[in-house]
């Protein structure tokens, strides 16, 4: 696994990159004086983006149905954590723009070579906010587990069944 974003692994058989770049930015203040350079003054973290850009072959990788999977996710307007297969956080993201090229058809319209590009901007503060997020999550996911649970348990006990 080259990266995940969410649930959706960048992988050779799903939707591989082969050009990821970062660009992070600062924010800094400036103020005019009189016959000298401005003053400058940090302000603080500015955006943090990921592009990740690559080629899928159907044949070979994934399709446009692993796309389709980041459009879907995207259409969420959630942020997800992603995560370098290295074991590197860089934090909790949303899909700013997938852009994707078709060509190189065959006979039925379908494409042989889809060319993408990912855009991700940072939402969260610090990582110590990332995890937050996802406790919060976890929190949501196991109250939602535990309640089908319940429902499943007193199914089967109404109809005559013990666990």
């Amino acid at each position: 696994m080259m990266m995940i974003y969410g649930l959706l692994p960048f992988m050779r058989q799903t939707l591989p990159y082969s050009q990821l770049m970062r660009d992070s930015s600062w924010s800094w203040a400036n103020n005019s004086r009189v016959g000298t350079r401005p003053a400058a003054q940090f302000t603080g973290k500015g955006n943090d983006k990921i592009t990740l850009s690559g080629e899928l072959r159907p044949e070979l990788t994934g399709g446009p149905v692993k796309a389709l999977a980041f459009q879907l996710l995207a259409d969420e307007g959630r942020a997800w954590p992603l995560i370098g297969g290295d074991g590197t956080i860089y934090g909790m993201y949303v899909i700013e723009s997938f852009k994707t090229t078709h060509s190189d058809f065959y006979a039925d319209g379908s494409a042989r070579v889809i060319a993408f590009t990912l855009s991700l901007l940072r939402v969260d503060e610090s990582l110590v906010s990332m995890f937050g997020d996802l406790q919060q999550q976890g929190s949501e996911l196991w109250a939602k587990a535990e309640s089908a649970a319940g429902s499943l348990s007193s199914g089967i006990a109404a109809g005559g069944f013990s666990l």
